[in-house]
Order: structure tokens, then C-alpha cells, then sequence
């Protein structure tokens, strides 16, 4: 993995207490003093690394720590320039090297191993605009170089730590939102196939000045592959910043090599999904003769219908050009045979529709308009409309003192339908227990997978399932690979410690006529109104 030898000035144990600090921007002294001022009161630490803007324009602070007059206080590990008018500093030491006494510049690329075992990958600058390599920027070239090693080797399990300057994009998925920054418009997806394919147990950033550490998020497909270790991101603030932003970070790790499988791969209560699609970032070789291999990383919003909007703002539906099926499609929005006086509200890529048969009487379907046949199949943005219809439900059903459940079987079907069936909240405690014991009667081998899971990273594309949201929050899997009873869902809820409805779980017993549909439909869509996304 490009491998360079780099000497720290200090013997690792087992265990390394290790500081991570964000922009220093010349700011050598308060740094150091602050390192000092902690190894004082908690013993010294095996190393410092530093991430983002490390020298500044102070050209005077860094002279007295190149001569010898001031002494840095800790084996020191630093990364390359993000601005052109920085360049000198490593121009004697382009490809790495001391800079001064504990003092060294890693490189553009690679991944430094230290005598601990302990190894950190990383990537100077950021990335290029015009997709080319340079002093202060990195391509597409460069991160395939650092990966190909990887691609190959079936052995590799990950790095210790990978330290970047710049941030991967759309780290804060699945996560805590980072609040003060709008991620949508930082961050680079060559970074974000870097910590897919290297995956770190520790990713350090600097660069945007905000402290952002998020929950650790898995390396691995749920139920599809074994269990790896987790990543944890932390994002770190400028030394220089006045809000007192935490901008230098302190941990100790045992390197990977020296770690128990098991231990290694435990996963914490608030794991979440990994937040980068893995399926595009996947290497894929072009030519076996080239032995070269190809990322594709666009960004997801570029692979997406973009929004058009009119003069007043809104979503220009006119300009979306949705999917098409090949046949007749009952629930594809623009197809004759869609009954449309069901429809209670359309957005731009979905639509709800009061359920034909429905369970009760604001059984409510979510659909995509365009068509797809499953939630694994669908677009980002198809998704992502789905899960703002979902949390405008269950804000509208707790106003009306109800929970919902959703749910889904992609098995003898062909249109993706969200069911979405509200429930009275006296008996949410008990429908984890009707899911299981109805899987149990039905021999449906029910899975819960974690609640922060996205069932895209758990179940191929065209793999048959059923799948349930509770109100506890908790998530039911059952991948389909026999017969699979097509009322499942509807015979759960119906049940006794539910709705205590046996009688309605055919839908086709439930029929009503088309005028009080149509009155059922009115009702939902005035009633939803002050709710609906797609009236604001």
C-alpha cells in the first residue's frame, strides 16, 4: 500500500495513547504547550497527529522549531499543504521526510506502519476540481494507487486510523446531523471510497472547523457478511477558533494486529449503517491484462433526476422523467389503470394512496410514482422521499393519539408498496410479540436487525423479503426463499394483541364501495394536510 519507512523518535507499547489535533495554522506554541501541560498530569503520550492547515503564514513561529530554539514535545506526524502560498515548507521534502527534530511530513499518499503494528493510512490536500493531481490537490489517480494493493489482498481486514484533511462526503448519513455545517456542499467522494475500501477503525479530518465525532458506523453487511469492526469519524476544529470548538482529540488503541477477532468486531449499541453507498465504491478490474482498477464514485445527487423548480420555488413536476414499466402497472401513477380517486398526496418521486381494502380506514399506502419493485431497487432519491413521507406520518398519527407500522413484502409483486398501518398505542408493547408469534405459527423465520440498518446494504437487489418498521423503532427482516403467506402482515396486525380484527385480513374481504373510497380519501387528505410535505 505504497509503504515509505518513517522514523518516530519514540518505541510504541502494545497500547499508544495518541493525540490527534485539527488546523494548527501555525499556531506551534499553544499546541505544544497544551501537549505538554496534559502528558504533565496524565503521562506522555506515543504520538501526535496533526490533520488539515498545519503551518499558516507564520513563517518566524515555525524558524524557531527548525533551529533548534524551541523543542516540539512529541513525535510529531503531519500532512501535506491545502494551499499553494504553503508549498515552501515542503519543498525540500516532497515525498516526505523530518521537517525538524520529532517533526515529520508523511507524504502526499500511503500508509505509514509503525514498529507497534499499528497502521495509518492517509491522503495530503484535497481533491482536484479538474481531476488531475497537483502539489495541494489529490485525483482520482492517486486514491486508486493507494487502494490497488487492497483490491487484491483477501487477507486485508483494514487500517488503524486513516487521517485526511479534507472530509468524505455525506459522512453525517444515518447520523447525528454535524448542525452547523451543510455537508451536502463539503466534503469529497474519492475520501469517501477511501474509507470504504481502507476501513479505518479511527478517521481523523480537519479543514471545515467544526467538532463532529459521529456514532461509529459498521463495515459490513448485516446478515450478508461476517462482522468487521466499526469506524469511528471524527471531525476536528482549527486550534485558532474563539468558540472554543475541541480541536485536539486524545485516545489510546491497541493496534488491529494485536487484537482478538472477537473483541475487534464487537459492535456498540448505536452502530449505524455505514453512510457511504459500499456498492459504488466497489472496485471493478476493466482489463485482467491491465491490472488497473476503476471507481465509480459520482456523486450521488449528479446520478439522481435533479429537482427542477418553478418561478415560485416548488418542484417542477413536469420536468421528471420517471421509470416505466413494461406492462400494465396498477399502482404506476401515470397508468390508466391507477384508481386515482385514492390518491391523497403526490410528491416528486412518491405518492400516498389510501389502501384498496385497507385494514382500517387510514390504511395508507407509500408508492413511488415511476417504477420500481422494491425499497433494495429503488433510487436515493425515490428513498429518501419515502423516509420524509414516513416521518410526516408518524407526526400526524401521534397527533391523532395512534402509532403506525410500516411494512413491505417483495415477494409476488411488482410495484413497491409501503404499507402504512396506524395502530392504537396502548398495544405497541405487544406487536414485537405478535410479529414473533406469528412467524412462529407461520414458520417465517422473523430477523431484528439493527435499528440504524439500511436495508439496502442487508438484501440484494431482486432477493425476495418481507420487512417491518414497529414503533419502537425496532426493524423485522425475513428473507423469502420458499412460499411466504401473502397476508403476513396484515394477519399480524389483525390479531388479537393488535387490532383484534380476524375477519379483515384478506383485503378483498374488506371492499368497499368507490364513492365511500373516495369520501375516506377526501377525509385523509384534508386531515393530513397541515402535514403533507408537498404543501408547504
Amino acid at each position: 500500500m505504497c509503504l515509505r519507512p518513517v522514523k518516530v523518535g519514540v518505541e510504541m507499547s502494545t497500547q499508544l495513547k495518541i493525540f490527534v489535533a485539527g488546523d494548527v495554522e501555525g499556531n506551534f506554541d499553544q499546541l505544544f504547550s497544551r501537549i505538554k501541560n496534559i502528558q504533565k498530569k496524565s503521562g506522555n503520550f506515543d504520538l501526535l497527529l496533526c490533520v488539515g492547515d498545519f503551518f499558516g503564514t507564520n513563517f518566524m513561529a515555525w524558524e524557531s522549531y527548525v533551529k533548534g530554539e524551541k523543542k516540539v514535545p512529541i513525535a510529531t506526524l503531519i500532512l501535506g499543504p491545502n494551499k499553494f502560498e504553503h508549498t515552501d515548507y515542503y519543498k525540500d521534502n516532497k515525498d516526505g521526510g523530518d521537517l525538524c527534530d520529532n517533526v515529520t511530513y508523511l507524504g502526499k499518499k500511503g500508509t505509514y506502519n509503525g514498529s507497534s503494528g499499528l497502521t495509518i493510512a492517509y491522503l495530503s490536500g484535497t481533491e482536484s476540481s479538474e481531476g488531475k493531481s497537483g502539489e495541494i490537490n489529490f485525483s482520482q489517480q492517486d486514491v486508486t494507487s493507494l487502494l490497488l494493493p487492497v483490491a487484491t489482498d483477501t487477507k486485508f481486514q483494514g487500517v488503524d486510523i486513516l487521517i485526511t484533511s479534507q472530509w468524505p462526503k455525506g459522512v453525517d448519513r444515518y447520523g447525528i446531523p454535524v448542525g452547523e455545517l451543510d455537508t451536502t456542499n463539503v466534503g469529497s467522494s474519492l475520501v469517501s471510497q477511501l474509507a470504504i475500501n481502507l476501513r479505518p477503525r479511527y478517521h481523523f479530518c480537519g479543514m471545515e472547523n467544526v467538532f463532529y465525532e459521529r456514532q461509529p458506523y459498521r463495515n459490513h453487511k448485516v446478515l450478508a457478511e461476517k462482522e468487521r469492526h466499526v469506524t469511528r469519524f471524527i471531525g476536528l476544529a482549527k486550534l485558532s477558533n474563539t468558540q472554543k470548538k475541541k480541536y485536539l482529540y486524545a485516545f489510546s488503541i491497541t493496534p488491529l494486529s494485536s487484537i482478538d477477532q472477537s473483541e475487534l468486531t464487537k459492535q456498540t449499541p448505536d452502530v449505524t449503517e455505514c453512510p457511504f453507498n459500499m456498492e459504488e465504491s466497489k472496485p471493478r478490474q476493466e482489463k485482467e491484462s491491465d491490472a488497473q482498477f476503476f471507481y465509480d464514485m459520482t456523486p450521488r445527487e449528479e446520478k439522481g433526476k435533479k429537482r427542477q423548480r418553478d418561478k415560485d420555488g416548488g418542484p417542477d413536476r413536469k420536468q421528471i422523467k420517471h421509470k416505466e414499466p413494461t406492462g400494465p402497472c396498477w399502482f404506476c401513477l401515470g397508468s390508466p389503470e391507477v384508481e386515482k380517486h385514492l390518491v391523497v398526496s403526490v410528491g416528486i418521486h412518491t405518492y400516498l394512496a389510501l389502501a384498496k381494502g385497507g385494514l382500517v380506514d387510514d390504511h395508507i399506502l407509500i408508492l413511488p410514482i415511476g417504477h420500481h419493485q422494491s425499497t433494495t431497487s429503488a433510487p436515493s432519491e425515490v428513498i429518501d422521499e419515502i423516509n420524509r413521507y414516513k416521518t410526516a406520518l408518524k407526526k400526524f398519527f401521534k397527533q391523532i393519539g395512534k402509532s403506525v407500522v410500516f411494512f413491505e413484502r417483495n415477494y409476488k409483486t411488482q410495484h413497491l408498496q409501503i404499507q402504512v398501518v396506524p395502530v392504537p398505542i396502548d398495544c405497541v408493547q405487544e406487536l414485537k410479540d405478535a410479529f414473533m408469534q406469528c412467524s412462529e405459527e407461520e414458520n417465517v423465520e422473523l430477523n431484528e436487525i439493527p435499528k440504524h440498518s439500511d436495508l439496502k446494504q442487508i438484501v440484494p437487489s431482486g432477493t425476495p423479503y418481507f420487512y417491518a418498521e414497529i414503533p419502537s423503532g425496532e426493524k423485522l427482516l425475513h428473507r423469502i426463499k420458499k412460499q411466504f403467506p401473502i397476508q403476513f402482515g396484515r394477519d399480524v396486525l389483525s390479531s388479537v394483541q393488535v387490532l383484534n380484527m380476524p375477519e379483515r385480513v384478506d383485503w378483498r374481504n374488506c371492499k368497499i364501495s368507490k364513492d365511500k373510497e373516495a369520501r375516506l380519501a377526501a377525509k385523509f387528505k384534508e386531515d393530513f394536510k397541515q402535514f403533507d410535505l408537498n404543501l408547504d
